[in-house]
C-alpha cells in the first residue's frame, strides 16, 4: 500500500512537471513567433518615395515584374522579393574635369577633331526616365541609376561627341560651329538613349578645351579676321559716302542746268516779244506831249506819223 501511494505521488509530480514543460515550450514558441513577426513585419511592407518607381525583383527566379510600383506603401513577400527604386523626375548628370561638381573624379569627355587634335569637354545632360520602361532598364543593366548614368550614359555621350567632332576642324567646333556641333551631338544621344526609356531634355557643352598652341593660333586668326572685317566696313562706308557725294554733285549740276535752260528760254521769249511797234507804244505811254526844243540833229526817239496833204 505505501508503495502504491508513493507511485501515485510520483506520477502526479511527473505529470505536473510535464505540463509545466509544455507550458514553457508554448511560451517560448509564442515569444519566438512574436519576435519573428516583429522582425519580418517591416520587410513585409515597402515604401516607394515620391518621384520614384519601384522595380519588383523575384530573387528566387531572378525575374522582374513588367509593371513598376507607384509611389506609396506596398506589400511584398519577405526575403523572396527585392525592390529597386528608380527616379522618374528630372535629373542632370554633370561630366566635368572639376571635382567641385558632378562626381569627385575627373569625368571630362575627351575626343579628337578631324585633324587629330585632342579636345576635352565639360558637359551636362538633363533627362527623365519613362516609368513604363524602368523594368526593362533594370533588366538590361542590373544596377542602380547612378551606375548607369556614369557608365552607359557617359559612354553614349562620348561616342556621340567623337562622331560629331571627328568630322570638323578644331577651329570650327571651338568657334562658329560649336552650336551646330552641340545640336548634332544632342540628337545622337537622344536617339541612342530613347530605347532604354531616357527622355533627353537638355544637353549643353559647358566648357571646351584644346591645346594651348591651338588656342593661341585660333585667337590670332580671330583677331586678323576682326581687323579685316573692320577694314572692309570702313571701305564700304567710304564708298557709300563717295557715292552720296557724287549723287549730291550730280543733283546740283542738274539743278544749275535746269536753271540756265529756264533763263535762256525766258530770254528767248523776251527777245521775241520786243518789236519796234511795242517799243514805240511804250515810249508813247511815257511821253508828256512836248516836242524836244533842241535836237541837235538827233533823231527823236518818238517818231510821229506825218500828216498827209489834201
Amino acid at each position: 500500500m505505501p508503495s502504491t501511494m508513493s507511485d501515485r505521488l510520483g506520477s502526479m509530480q511527473f505529470e505536473r512537471g510535464t505540463d509545466a514543460g509544455r507550458k514553457l515550450k508554448r511560451i517560448v514558441f509564442g515569444v519566438m513567433v512574436l519576435v519573428a513577426a516583429l522582425f519580418l513585419l517591416p520587410s513585409t511592407f515597402t515604401y516607394i518615395n515620391p518621384g520614384n518607381v519601384g522595380i519588383v525583383i523575384h530573387r528566387a527566379g531572378g525575374g522582374v515584374d513588367s509593371h513598376p510600383l507607384d509611389p506609396g506603401v506596398h506589400t511584398r513577400v519577405p526575403f523572396a522579393t527585392g525592390i529597386e527604386e528608380y527616379p522618374v523626375f528630372l535629373r542632370t548628370v554633370v561630366l566635368t574635369r572639376s571635382n567641385g561638381e558632378g562626381s569627385a573624379q575627373n569625368d571630362e569627355i575627351n575626343v579628337n577633331s578631324v585633324e587629330g587634335q585632342p579636345v576635352s569637354l565639360d558637359v551636362s545632360l538633363s533627362f527623365e526616365l519613362d516609368p513604363a520602361q524602368t523594368p526593362k532598364l533594370y533588366s538590361t543593366f542590373r544596377t542602380d541609376i547612378d551606375q548607369i548614368t556614369h557608365g552607359f550614359v557617359k559612354q553614349t555621350i562620348r561616342q556621340a561627341l567623337q562622331e560629331v567632332f571627328g568630322t570638323e576642324p578644331v577651329a570650327d567646333i571651338i568657334g562658329p560651329k560649336k552650336a551646330e556641333a552641340t545640336n548634332r551631338a544632342r540628337a545622337l544621344i537622344s536617339q541612342r538613349l530613347q530605347p532604354y526609356g531616357f527622355e533627353v531634355k537638355q544637353f549643353t557643352i559647358n566648357e571646351l578645351r584644346a591645346p594651348q598652341a591651338v588656342m593661341e593660333a585660333i585667337n590670332q586668326k580671330n583677331v586678323m579676321q576682326q581687323q579685316a572685317l573692320t577694314a572692309q566696313n570702313e571701305l564700304q562706308k567710304n564708298t557709300f559716302q563717295a557715292q552720296g557725294d557724287s549723287i549730291k554733285a550730280a543733283g546740283r549740276a542738274k539743278a544749275i542746268m535746269a536753271e540756265a535752260e529756264a533763263q535762256a528760254r525766258a530770254n528767248q521769249l523776251l527777245s521775241q516779244s520786243i518789236t519796234p511797234t511795242l517799243v514805240q507804244y511804250e515810249l508813247t505811254k511815257k511821253w508828256n506831249g512836248q516836242m524836244p526844243q533842241v535836237t541837235g540833229g538827233a533823231t527823236p526817239l518818238l517818231q510821229l506819223p506825218t500828216a498827209t496833204k489834201p
